[in-house]
């Protein structure tokens, strides 16, 4: 693998470090000022258990990772299925060292506000209700509001957070355009907050489990605008006003060698060394089919499992494993 040029800060080589602390600052127009608030310490995940621990992205997704972390803007990642477009995520922040992947999976349901924050006021007025009842403290509002995923990312760090929004491409036609004002200014406002008669300082739910965090005169804004990693299939286009917010890679199939690493890094040396023809059927058969990398791991673990299996009902299995993804494939 080429060695990291000097100014990356995101270097693709699966080992931690503090080199976000030399991030150069942003931009004029891409300067944030949010207060860094009380916040519950983030919980990492255990060492080994990370999906980015064993990722090897391309020179590419390297090199425009680290212009969209110089620059402050979300990086849209599109590719086929299976090529670590998520996982692409998973390692910024596992190589960061900057706490768990903050995850918003899009769907045609999925609404902005629901990723910005979630209010529950009929469970405030029954507390507020059994609060009179027994002439006890009205809970404060901010116990009945919980951030989403991108509202957590918002919040001021000293140290951005990744957010993955994933497959954004499914979204309803409207959502990109939705999202512009908040990737533009890193802030949006609460107003179940806003309209309190004193909302000074209000302790508030996060996206991460038993998280908590405190939001200043009802507004949420980011002193760190957060790693926005944000994938597509290539299902739809998506509207000019949004793509020029963006930087933008491409994530290409792995090639025979990247397969390699990528088995090697999964399953072992001794797994690369028992499925060479695995690799090279799964080659040959992606000229004219639809395949994925995640497919072929399956493949390679089958393969070298060790079960009792003849070469020709493996190979048969094998051939199962690789079912064509492409549109019209037989089910």
């Amino acid at each position: 693998m080429t060695a990291p040029a000097g100014w990356h800060i995101y270097r693709g080589t699966m080992a931690p470090h503090d080199g976000i602390e030399r991030l150069a600052s942003p931009p004029p127009w891409r300067r944030f000022s949010g207060p860094v608030l009380p916040q519950a310490p983030l919980v990492e995940s255990p060492n080994g258990t990370d999906p980015g621990a064993r990722y090897l992205p391309e020179r590419e997704a390297v090199e425009l990772t680290n212009v969209a972390l110089m620059m402050r803007r979300p990086l849209l990642v599109t590719g086929k299925p299976g090529t670590g477009k998520s996982t692409l995520a998973h390692s910024i922040a596992y190589e960061l060292k900057l706490g768990p992947v903050l995850h918003w999976p899009i769907t045609t349901r999925s609404r902005l506000a629901e990723a910005l924050y979630q209010y529950d006021p009929i469970a405030r007025l029954q507390q507020a209700n059994l609060a009179r009842l027994d002439e006890s403290a009205v809970p404060s509002v901010g116990e009945f509001i919980r951030l989403g995923p991108l509202g957590t990312a918002l919040l001021g760090r000293e140290r951005p957070r990744v957010l993955l929004v994933d497959e954004l491409d499914k979204s309803d036609i409207d959502l990109p355009n939705d999202m512009l004002n908040v990737l533009e200014t890193g802030t949006f406002e609460i107003p179940e907050l806003i309209r309190e008669a004193d909302t000074g300082d209000v302790r508030v739910q996060t996206a991460d489990p038993g998280g908590w965090a405190t939001v200043r005169h009802g507004q949420v804004r980011c002193a760190a605008f957060p790693m926005i990693v944000i994938t597509s299939n290539g299902e739809r286009e998506f509207p000019p006003a949004f793509l020029r917010r963006c930087v933008r890679v491409h994530i290409q199939q792995p090639s025979s060698e990247k397969l390699s690493q990528i088995i090697t890094g999964q399953l072992g040396e001794s797994a690369l060394g028992a499925a060479g023809d695995v690799v090279s059927d799964f080659v040959a058969l992606r000229e004219t089919m639809d395949l994925s990398t995640d497919q072929l791991l399956n493949a390679v673990y089958f393969a070298t499992s060790g079960l009792e299996i003849d070469g020709e009902t493996r190979m048969k299995t094998v051939r199962r494993i690789f079912r064509d993804l492409g549109p019209g494939a037989e089910v």
